[in-house]
């Protein structure tokens, strides 16, 4: 097992907080002197589908812990999922169903292993104990909080001042998800600097049980493609772990100088000194920026996908946006119409969005062309003869025939 020191340097990588710094450092010598690894859990809750970089910024480093040799759980809130986590949320949020959480449960466990080593990842369902837990387990548990403390919480108290509703099984989130911690004997549990209050409950409720209190690791919440926001799917500046190799390399390449080593602290597997070299060189004029930023977009993207994609992805780019021209593949669908067609259904019938609402978005950020030129009319309609080509964004092209 790794020294000490050095598994501290790493664990530190990227981290906003830890706490304790002194108590992950006597856990940590105490595995090393037993060999017996620390349990280091990071919980998800599935609430959408596909994950994007921001979520993997938690698995990235999971996989540190992994390469540490740690005992890593990767847990699933199938049952928190149903509550809602109501952490910086202006208002109470839509349950999910037994069967959207299911649903979207095994697709992340599909794709949390492009990441993580399956064979080093216990993957466990919160239901399998809180679904345990009968009406008695619950008011023990709840009397755990007071409401003076739940209202410190910032989005709490200002929905309170502002006469939003707060339902009751939001004040329980905290709780069940400090209960994981319980349940499963976690040593460390991280998350995202906006979950610290449900980290700590964890460490209260394992005090309050006689365990020794986990550490808690919180991490950055990735800033998305404008470089501003937390990377987020409603606002349109993330980028999908799913998503095709050519739109991921794209994406990356567009990060700003400053963002892209931000990105490569929290998400690259180079280590701390290989990303130091890199930014002196490029500081120093030895190297141009772009590369620096194309070795971080063929990083990512193969992860994603593979080595040769992201080649592919590579060589594709420089061909479309270097030397103006098209791809040497460009997908295309038929599509049967009497009428004329409206533009931003035919988008979404040719896949390159998911809505009609996401299509006349992308036509009012002017991001959508037909045959070489930008619609800006959302209302736009096109009659159903020949074939034309659409274009959305700077990597997304489509032939359509009409049949």
């Amino acid at each position: 097992m790794t020294s000490v020191d050095e598994q501290i340097a790493l664990i530190e990588r990227g981290t906003v907080e830890c706490i304790s710094r002194e108590e992950l450092i006597k856990k940590l010598k105490k595995s090393v002197a037993t060999g017996v690894p620390l349990k280091v859990k990071a919980g998800f809750d599935p609430t959408a589908p596909d994950l994007h970089l921001g979520h993997t910024v938690l698995l990235q480093k999971l996989k540190h812990f992994q390469e540490l040799g740690h005992q890593v759980y990767f847990l699933i809130g199938d049952f928190t999922g149903m509550i809602g986590d109501p952490t910086g949320k202006s208002e109470t949020r839509k349950a999910l169903t037994r069967e959207d959480v299911q649903r979207n449960a095994e697709s992340y466990k599909e794709q949390v292993f492009k990441i993580l080593d399956p064979q080093k990842t216990e993957v466990v369902f919160n239901s399998t104990w809180l679904g345990k837990l009968d009406s008695f387990d619950m008011i023990k548990l709840a009397s755990q909080l007071t409401v003076a403390r739940m209202l410190e919480r910032e989005d709490f108290k200002t929905r309170f001042e502002g006469g939003k509703p707060i339902s009751i099984h939001e004040f329980l989130y905290p709780l069940i998800q400090g209960y994981d911690s319980v349940a499963l004997e976690a040593d460390v549990e991280l998350g995202g600097t906006d979950q610290l209050f449900n980290l700590l409950m964890g460490r209260d409720l394992q005090r309050s049980r006689g365990q020794e209190p986990q550490i808690v690791l919180t991490l950055p919440l990735l800033e998305g493609l404008d470089g501003v926001n937390k990377m987020s799917k409603s606002l349109g500046n993330y980028i999908g772990i799913t998503e095709p190799a050519g739109d991921i390399y794209g994406k990356v390449l567009s990060l700003s100088d400053t963002l892209m080593f931000r990105y490569y602290e929290l998400l690259s597997d180079l280590s701390t000194d290989e990303i130091a070299v890199l930014k002196a060189k490029m500081e120093a004029g030895e190297i141009h920026p772009k590369e620096v930023k194309k070795q971080l977009a063929r990083e990512l993207t193969a992860r994603f996908h593979s080595r040769e994609e992201a080649l592919a992805a590579e060589e594709n780019f420089e061909k479309v946006f270097q030397k103006k021209g098209l791809p040497d593949e460009i997908p295309e669908v038929s599509v049967s119409a009497p009428d004329n067609v409206w533009l931003p259904q035919l988008l979404v019938d040719a896949g390159l969005v998911n809505s009609t609402s996401d299509g006349r978005r992308m036509i009012r950020q002017n991001a959508v062309s037909v045959d070489g030129e930008k619609i800006a009319d959302e209302g736009c309609t096109l009659p159903p003869r020949g074939e034309v080509l659409l274009k959305v964004g700077k990597r997304r092209f489509c032939k359509v025939k009409f049949v």
